[in-house]
């Protein structure tokens, strides 16, 4: 090991910044439910020394708030080593607010920021620190939005298929609440025959759907051979899921709003679906996705990482019942232009940087700064 490595009396956490940013989209952007035209990000870095670990959420600016008034003051001054330690004790001071939304993103970014910096610390590659199963990650190219043309929905799922290998794809459906599903199915056939018969084809209606519309739905899209069905139905609709999933041959798929590991032990008792989404942003980081992987495993199921690519790389590594990671178009576009040593998913796989302590990723200050809110 190198003669510079950190010893344990100096691993005190001695500070915790926080930087909110909202960057623009591309293009308009909606999926079944919702609209948007910016991205919010929330960026944490926890320093100890020297080094210094980072971790970022997606989701409101008062994240921001959460982790410098409440978090913050909770891990500054504790040892940098102990994550599991900081993550219970940010659990424990946010007891009486909830874990659910801002707060629990919040506790999830910093959470991630500790591991790297332990992993920095260590002067580990994170999924070594972490106990990697493999090398490669499996990822689906995601975006797809209700708001594209059929050209714009051409060019990226061309651009993923054909040009980067990407071996699987998915788009929105659901638009409007599920109030036009001919369109949804039109959309659905385009795709088909952009990606061809090689590629796999997954569907996300983010809970649009009734449970008898999904399920029609897809008896529609029977000749496209859906391999995946996102939320056909509200992820809180556990008894939904579950008709769905017993109705259609694509495995469904819930999971992303998940805050603990109870609400995914619900979602696996209730066999709501076929493949458990976990994210990390929003979970309680990387300790909490761990957990719920194994949770997950104790039924037989496969998970699959919500989202944030780059954040999740390399607590994918070391999941073993991992299935694959979201390759999301808006969050790889930021993360692309805000962090230095992103990953190239060509013929469908990331490989988390070996040669680098933690994620091996570094922070443009000077570009993110350009959509710095506070």
């Amino acid at each position: 090991m190198n003669a510079g490595r950190i010893a344990p009396a100096d691993v005190v956490i001695d500070r915790v910044d926080v930087g909110v940013y909202t960057i623009p989209t591309d293009a308009p952007e909606a999926d079944g439910t919702i609209a948007w035209d910016s991205t919010t990000m929330i960026i944490v870095q926890v320093g100890a020394g020297d080094r210094t670990g980072l971790g970022w959420t997606y989701g409101t600016a008062a994240c921001g708030q959460i982790v410098a008034e409440v978090l913050a003051p909770v891990v500054r001054g504790e040892s940098a080593l102990d994550v599991p330690g900081r993550w219970q004790d940010m659990i424990t001071a946010v007891r009486n607010s909830g874990r659910q939304g801002a707060v629990g993103y919040a506790v999830s970014a910093v959470d991630v920021a500790l591991w790297d910096l332990k992993a920095r610390l260590l002067e580990l590659p994170l999924h070594r620190l972490l106990g990697a199963v493999r090398d490669e990650v499996l990822v689906y190219g995601s975006g797809g939005f209700t708001t594209y043309s059929e050209t714009q929905l051409r060019e990226q799922l061309g651009h993923w298929a054909i040009e980067q290998g990407i071996p699987r794809v998915k788009i929105k459906i659901g638009e409007s609440w599920g109030r036009d599903p001919q369109r949804d199915l039109r959309r659905m056939g385009q795709a088909r025959e952009v990606i061809g018969a090689g590629t796999e084809l997954f569907v996300d209606a983010n809970g649009g759907y009734t449970r008898k519309q999904a399920i029609r739905v897809m008896a529609d899209a029977a000749d496209l051979d859906v391999h995946w069905f996102e939320e056909p139905v509200s992820s809180d609709d556990l008894d939904g899921l579950r008709e769905v999933r017993d109705a259609v041959r694509a495995d469904v798929a819930a999971g992303e709003y998940g805050f603990d590991t109870y609400y995914f032990r619900r979602m696996c008792q209730a066999q709501a679906v076929d493949c458990l989404q976990i994210d990390a942003t929003r979970c309680g980081g990387i300790t909490e996705w761990l957990r719920s992987a194994a949770v997950a495993a104790s039924f037989g199921l496969e998970v699959s990482g919500h989202c944030a690519p780059h954040l999740h790389a390399h607590v994918a590594a070391a999941t073993p019942n991992l299935r694959h990671l979201e390759w999301f178009h808006d969050h790889v576009r930021i993360e692309g232009m805000l962090f230095e040593g992103t990953l190239d998913p060509q013929g469908g796989t990331i490989t988390p940087d070996s040669s680098a302590p933690g994620n091996g990723l570094t922070l443009r200050t000077a570009d993110a700064d350009l959509f710095r809110v506070s």
